[in-house]
């Protein structure tokens, strides 16, 4: 609750009294798994899962609540269809600074985005005398990203998930939990996630770069089952968490 609502709102990650938090970055592409791994990595590591996206998807559901200056201008942005700017989002993230020195690590997902606010996030960390650990990128060819995402079937009742190999519905076309038609989100349709891959090479994979040069990234393929990927992920990692 901390991360997500800020201000006074008390962390409720339980203490962990891990002798070696885990301070980490999570990077990868829609439809590489990256929040199924952050869920698995959490448990493992007790580290908390901080995804900005959280933070916005609960500011939305709350409209009236009490909203920082940096989170009202982030929604005016997103409501606009535009980018929220570097300097919005590090505002958000600083009101959150408390989150970073949680007992048992962290795990940062949505940001950073860029290279600018890769280099702003370590010198927050530095003010805090923190350190990140590593940078966890998941990669997957686009085919087969477009394949996973492509695939997915959403409920128009009950917002349930499908897809139409990995996880198909006991009936083609109809929801198993409520039974309301299943239906294809338009950002789901090839052509447009070949657009949103396109964004995110540009934006956000330099980050890839930016970290190989600062020798803390760790590229982990996302073929295979999520376990297959944490395993590898585990592996990875093993050095840098010693």
């Amino acid at each position: 609750m901390a991360w997500l609502k800020a201000g006074n709102a008390q962390c409720s990650h339980p203490p962990t009294g891990v002798a070696r938090p885990a301070r980490l970055v999570l990077l990868g592409a829609p439809g590489v798994g990256k929040g199924t791994q952050a869920e698995l990595l959490s448990e493992r590591l007790g580290a908390c899962h901080l995804s900005t996206g959280d933070v916005f998807r609960a500011a939305k559901s709350n409209c009236n609540g009490n909203q920082s200056a940096a989170l009202k201008q982030a929604l005016d942005y997103m409501r606009q269809g535009q980018l929220v700017p570097d300097t919005t989002v590090l505002a958000m993230v600083k009101e959150r600074t408390a989150c970073l020195h949680c007992r048992g690590g962290f795990l940062l997902d949505g940001f950073p985005r860029t290279v600018a606010q890769a280099e702003a996030l370590s010198e927050l960390l530095r003010s805090e005398g923190l350190a990140l650990d590593g940078v966890v990128s998941y990669e997957l060819p686009l085919e087969e990203v477009v394949a996973r995402l492509s695939g997915r079937r959403t409920c128009s009742a009950c917002k349930a998930v499908f897809h139409v190999s990995a996880r198909p519905p006991v009936k083609e076309g109809i929801c198993d939990h409520c039974g309301g038609p299943l239906y294809q989100r338009e950002d789901d349709r090839p052509e447009s996630i070949r657009v949103r891959m396109e964004a995110y090479e540009n934006s956000t994979a330099p980050l890839a770069h930016y970290y190989r040069r600062e020798g803390i990234l760790f590229a982990i393929p996302a073929q295979g089952s999520p376990e297959e990927i944490f395993a590898r992920t585990v592996v990875a990692l093993q050095a840098c968490l010693r």
